[in-house]
């Protein structure tokens, strides 16, 4: 026996019925993320044109690149960790041509969300420049308690901030700029990134009186401008050491 066929509608022949201004918002929504994306993108060859300028300063910290064979590198208050390949690549380059070995960037955060999308995006590679392995461990954590993760590596090559906060919370941040220096191996490098032109010269400082020094910090001048007046994306960029007593 014949199953009798389902009456349908002229206008929405064998589909669910749609609503036009629902698929236009989805257009919209995908656009915005697009453009959202693409700022990204410039913002890290932004980015990394300014490593690339106060690095290549730092003579001592570019042996120390090229002699090291497993570098360690953590992203403190990383949040979804725009940077991580931008950074991670960056720093595999200066590695010695054909040298093998590992990178691992570990990115700590106390914003669970924030840590998980950053798990989700980056995975294991290799460097193409040459053999070293590219790792990630993103972790949900407060950065002024480094002690208290056993999972950490001792030391660290490279400590990284981007857009370092101090100006929401002095004494938070000055406990994460001192434990950041604790944490920093021999020759070890930390490198700042700021919004602001007043509030990069007080971080400065107060890493400075956690025990830090300044080695190079550079005005980023074609940085973005974002909608608060003087504030930019990454418009500065520093790197410290620890004091040598």
């Amino acid at each position: 026996m014949a199953i009798p066929s389902l009456p349908r509608s002229r206008n929405n022949i064998g589909s669910t019925p749609r609503n036009r201004n629902s698929v236009g918002c989805n257009w919209e929504r995908l656009a915005s993320g697009i453009r959202v994306n693409e700022k990204i993108q410039e913002d890290m060859h932004r980015l990394e044109t300014m490593l690339k300028r106060v690095v290549d300063k730092d003579a001592r910290f570019l042996e120390k690149l090229v002699h090291t064979e497993d570098l360690q590198v953590l992203d403190l208050a990383c949040g979804a960790c725009d940077e991580a390949e931008t950074l991670t690549q960056f720093l595999a380059s200066l590695k010695a041509p054909g040298s093998a070995g590992s990178l691992k960037l570990t990115g700590m955060d106390i914003r669970a969300r924030e840590i998980a999308d950053a798990a989700a995006r980056f995975r294991k590679e290799a460097n193409g420049n040459n053999q070293t392995s590219i790792d990630y461990e993103f972790l949900n954590g407060d950065a002024r308690k480094l002690d208290t993760h056993q999972e950490l590596p001792g030391k660290f090559d490279v400590i990284f901030m981007r857009h370092q906060n101090l100006w929401n919370g002095q004494r938070t941040w000055e406990e994460i700029y001192h434990k950041a220096l604790e944490k920093l191996s021999p020759d070890g490098r930390l490198i700042i990134t700021s919004y602001f032109d007043k509030e990069h010269e007080q971080a400065l400082a107060a890493i400075e009186g956690q025990g830090g020094e300044t080695i190079i910090s550079a005005r980023n001048e074609v940085s973005r401008k974002l909608q608060t007046r003087g504030k930019s994306v990454d418009r500065h960029v520093a790197v410290l050491k620890r004091k040598e007593i």
